[in-house]
């Protein structure tokens, strides 16, 4: 079944991005578990307050519904999601890839990153997305490359140092 599309709103919708690692992709796939495991209780109790007759004012069944809406929305989402997934395969080598962890230098400071798929980012822990400003740009170089990227207002500079 297609993921119906919706016309976009402010943001739009973002296409998904099908690279992650393999632990990702577990907690993906229990979470689609969960989801599936509690269908089945969200449709008997749509059925049970459907009984009660009058749906116009019956609150508890709109309220239902519009759980079990969610649910098999979610289900969609996840099943999609996994069907379409690339595992990253994490390895070391001498050019920036996905999975790669990278020392950068700028400002005289140095930052550790990992460049992994879209759906785990975290800019706090230091995993960013291949798609980033900062992520593209280092995508294919080496170590003592330099990168330049250009923000609003200024330049920044970003020496490789590391790639493990």
């Amino acid at each position: 079944m297609r993921i119906p599309y919706r016309k976009p709103g402010k943001f739009g919708q973002i296409p998904n991005d099908p690279m992650m690692t393999k632990e990702k992709f577990k907690e993906l796939e229990n979470k689609l578990a969960k989801l599936k495991h509690i269908q089945p209780q969200a449709a008997a109790e749509v059925s049970r307050l459907a009984e009660l007759g009058d749906f116009s004012e019956n609150t508890e069944y709109q309220m239902a519904k519009g759980r079990l809406r969610g649910i098999n929305n979610s289900i969609l989402k996840l099943e999609n999601q996994l069907n379409q997934a690339q595992i990253i395969n994490v390895g070391t080598t001498d050019t920036v890839q996905l999975g790669s962890k990278v020392t950068i230098e700028f400002e005289n400071k140095q930052k550790k990153f990992q460049i992994l798929g879209s759906a785990e980012t975290d800019p706090k822990k230091g995993i960013i997305s291949h798609n980033s400003p900062i992520g593209s740009a280092l995508m294919g170089r080496e170590v003592g490359d330099t990168v330049t990227i250009k923000l609003e207002n200024r330049e920044m500079k970003y020496k490789i140092i590391n790639i493990s």
